[in-house]
């Protein structure tokens, strides 16, 4: 009996210290994802206030967005393969060009009227936290959910190119501007789904085998995936509201 309350007491401790384990690890996802936000906004905000930096975003825009579609092409080996020091270079880059590429949009929005940055902002935090908090807590298998919203947003990707080439030659239609908004909307959902994904994706890369270091680049690269799904809901908020708003 005793032989058996020992066992008991051994299994119980080992739980709650793989639980503690992975709370730490959730925790440091969320801490490095939450300070690639902070840094985005100084960075948009610095190019708001500082004209001359304005103008260098204006011409760096496009080359950082095609510098982010690379980065999601090779980031996720950089990041789990190496050094925890090269996969806190890569993330903060990610985050460096994030912040230049957006930056044209937003500061245009802060012009019209900053509250709807501010607006879209807490719309994106609110959707993204819950939607997070799904994905951790659901004891449901959302890997088929989450393949399914990444082909819905392929096939908007490439309807939003269209639209965007057709109003090159035609001009900017009440019915190119609809159709754009269906688009955004169609984003802020799929990449609402996508999060609960990752992030019970993330959950499930945590191993209480790992060492600190594999714990480490794990962290950093659950940041980058929940980062780039937060800015994605975020900036597709704000055209929304933008769209709703124009006379």
């Amino acid at each position: 009996m005793a032989d058996t309350r020992f066992q008991t007491q051994v299994r119980t401790q080992s739980r709650a210290e793989i639980d503690q384990g992975l709370r730490s690890y959730m925790l440091g996802v969320y801490n490095y994802m939450s300070l690639g936000v902070a840094v985005t906004a100084i960075i948009v905000l610095a190019t708001y206030t500082i004209p001359a930096l304005g103008a260098v975003t204006n011409v760096l825009a496009l080359p950082a967005m095609l510098g982010l579609i690379a980065m999601g092409f090779f980031a996720p080996r950089l990041l789990l393969g190496g050094s925890v020091a090269r996969a806190h270079i890569v993330y903060w880059a990610y985050v460096a060009l994030w912040g230049i590429g957006i930056a044209p949009m937003v500061n245009r929005y802060l012009g019209i009227d900053p509250s709807m940055v501010m607006t879209a902002f807490l719309s994106a935090a609110l959707t993204f936290g819950a939607m997070s908090l799904w994905g951790y807590t659901s004891k449901r298998d959302l890997s088929g959910m989450g393949a399914i919203a990444g082909m819905a947003l392929i096939g908007l990707l490439i309807a939003g190119l269209v639209n965007l080439v057709v109003a090159m030659f035609t001009g900017i239609t009440p019915a190119a501007m609809m159709f754009s908004m269906v688009i955004s909307f169609g984003f802020v959902i799929f990449v609402s789904l996508i999060t609960a994904w990752e992030t019970q994706a993330i959950k499930e890369m945590y191993a209480d085998a790992d060492g600190r270091e594999s714990v480490a680049r794990k962290s950093v690269f659950g940041a980058f995936m929940l980062y780039g799904s937060f800015i994605s809901i975020f900036i597709n908020i704000l055209q929304i509201l933008g769209f709703m708003n124009r006379e």
